[in-house]
């Protein structure tokens, strides 16, 4: 059924997770990019700070509202936005910065406040994370969720913006175009109950899901850390909750994902490729870098102790030949 009770129920027991004043419930993350973009009166002639180590949404969300993606390189220890990268490519015209919480880690947020614009805080993959004491979303002047099927949780499809009052209203009032009195711009992108409901029942269980993420990040650790040319994350606490755990390795990493395959493991780059090299730029090495060396182990709740171990070994025997 339509947008109703459930959503709102959805949208309430949300900004608890987030710590916000409300959310707004949508159709799915990128549209809650850019319907928090908008929101901000982002906008033709503004500038907005993307990472180019990261999902091709971003992009997409600055260009349909009109602006400029401004690429910024990452920052190698967290893989996230390199605060002082971003710092660099600031102008007169910056209006805002995406900031994405990568792969489960919750960044901190201090860092990228010496740019003095709007922070919007991409919660896609990092839901329960906490930094500084506060949980991931609480800090941005909005916060964009994502519930699609790979998710820390999931509504099949969907997404949120969470934040202050009257911005999330804003949002509210844009993502519905059905009897309104005015013909400002409004478009159709609602979550339904049906997704609502199914979210509800999932986000009831994210404790868990964490839980279990967190103990095969540990046995992940534990079995690979004295692997030769594998570098694996550091034990970043409550920081971080696994949705992918991400490792560093030092040989051809096509050559390692053949051999996964051939082992029966699914394993990829964390991302398809850096924005940066879709557009043809030059001047991202650190991005390049991680592209080079980083995998994504399988890492979600279903798996079981004995399958993350058969990962851990067909890594170590790929990175020994």
């Amino acid at each position: 059924m339509a947008q109703g009770p459930e959503v709102a129920s959805f949208e309430g027991e949300l900004a608890r997770l987030l710590g916000a004043p409300g959310a707004a419930a949508v159709s799915s993350g990128s549209v809650g990019l850019e319907l928090a973009l908008r929101t901000l009166a982002v906008g033709p002639g503004h500038e907005v700070i993307v990472p180019t180590y990261a999902c091709d949404a971003v992009y997409h969300a600055v260009t349909r509202c009109g602006a400029t993606p401004v690429l910024a390189d990452a920052d190698p220890d967290t893989l996230g936005l390199s605060a002082d990268d971003a710092a660099r490519r600031r102008t007169p015209r910056t209006r805002a910065a995406i900031v994405v919480h990568p792969f489960g880690l919750a960044l901190d947020l201090d860092a990228f406040r010496g740019l003095g614009v709007e922070l919007i805080e991409d919660c896609a993959q990092t839901l329960r994370a906490v930094v500084g004491g506060r949980p991931v979303g609480a800090r941005g002047r909005l916060a964009v969720c994502s519930f699609y099927a790979t998710k820390l949780f999931t509504t099949g499809e969907g997404g949120a913006v969470a934040g202050p009052a009257d911005l999330v209203a804003r949002v509210r009032a844009a993502r519905d175009y059905d009897e309104q009195t005015d013909l400002a711009p409004r478009f159709n992108y609602k979550m339904t109950d049906m997704q609502a409901a199914l979210g509800r029942g999932q986000l009831a269980r994210l404790d868990a899901f964490v839980a279990r993420r967190r103990a095969l990040a540990a046995r992940y650790r534990a079995t690979l850390s004295g692997v030769a040319h594998c570098r694996v994350p550091a034990d970043h606490g409550e920081r971080h909750v696994y949705h992918r755990f991400v490792v560093a390795v030092e040989r051809p990493l096509d050559r390692i994902l053949a051999h996964l395959e051939r082992r029966g493991v699914t394993a990829r780059r964390p991302v398809f490729r850096p924005i940066h090299r879709a557009l043809g730029l030059a001047g991202y090495p650190n991005a390049e870098r991680l592209w080079a060396q980083c995998l994504s182990l399988p890492c979600y709740p279903l798996l079981s102790d004995a399958d993350a171990d058969r990962v851990a070994t067909a890594l170590a025997e790929a990175l020994a030949e």
